[in-house]
């Protein structure tokens, strides 16, 4: 996989914007086949920045509904949280 593929998005929240100011931490939403090691090259590849551990969970997708009486459901997806080195960041503007 390549990078591109591997990581789709990173995430901005606000609980997202003070890990990243208190630990160094970001929410990188990824692809649900990619392993924490292509995770960690694709981070590492895309921001110039130096990785020091990724921890991923599997989101389910909740149930929505709109304007109709059908539910359906959100995709799920693999979230991914980056830890880097210190004095590394990602520009997320």
């Amino acid at each position: 996989m390549k990078a591109f593929d591997v990581i789709k998005t990173v995430r901005l929240t606000e609980k997202g914007t003070s890990q990243g100011e208190k630990f160094n931490q970001y929410t990188v939403v990824a692809d649900r086949r990619a392993n924490k090691i292509q995770i960690r090259q694709a981070v590492q590849e895309l921001f110039q920045v130096k990785v020091l551990r990724v921890n991923t969970l599997n989101v389910r997708g909740k149930a929505r509904r709109q304007r109709t009486a059908q539910a359906g459901n959100a995709p799920d997806w693999k979230k991914a949280l980056v830890t880097l080195k210190e004095g590394d960041k990602i520009s997320l503007t």
